[in-house]
């Protein structure tokens, strides 16, 4: 009997695309998406992003290598999404450092912009340091930036 793989989204160019639909359990009583509830698809859909990357955030854990933590977030909401919508989370790289990544993150219902985050996040040692993106990963996001900033140079 085949068993279904979990969504992990797909990539159109450099942007991450990831799909969620809206259930009762993501709804406030008036059929509303709680407002918490985009952070959560966001995050998701980011950690499937670095999954597509090839980057492995448990391994890196596991080997005392660190972890992903956020350091900056801004959510601007536009529209509601209401239950049974089907929402696509839209994922690009904005910038990258030696040590931070910041992405920029849409939910849009059809051609609907419903919500925006930005997000950046720090690659941290297991004691809570800041600790430069191994290499892969640096390169990885690198490769996902639509245009460099003007001044910046890719390795």
């Amino acid at each position: 009997m085949p068993v279904p793989l979990p969504p992990s989204g797909c990539f159109d160019g450099t942007r991450h695309l990831y799909a969620v639909r809206v259930y009762f359990e993501d709804t406030d009583l008036s059929g509303v998406v709680y407002h918490a509830n985009y952070l959560r698809w966001f995050e998701r859909a980011r950690s499937d992003m670095l999954r597509l990357l090839g980057i492995d955030q448990r391994a890196a854990q596991e080997a005392d290598e660190g972890a992903f933590a956020v350091t900056d977030l801004a959510l601007k909401y536009q529209r509601p999404a209401r239950l049974d919508d089907d929402v696509v989370i839209e994922s690009t790289v904005a910038e990258v450092s030696r040590v931070t990544c910041s992405l920029v993150q849409k939910a849009r219902r059809g051609d609907e912009w419903l919500a925006e985050g930005q997000v950046r996040v720090a690659f941290v040692s297991p004691n809570g340091r800041a600790r430069r993106l191994p290499a892969h990963f640096h390169s990885a996001f690198t490769a996902l930036l639509a245009s460099p900033p003007e001044g910046s140079v890719r390795p």
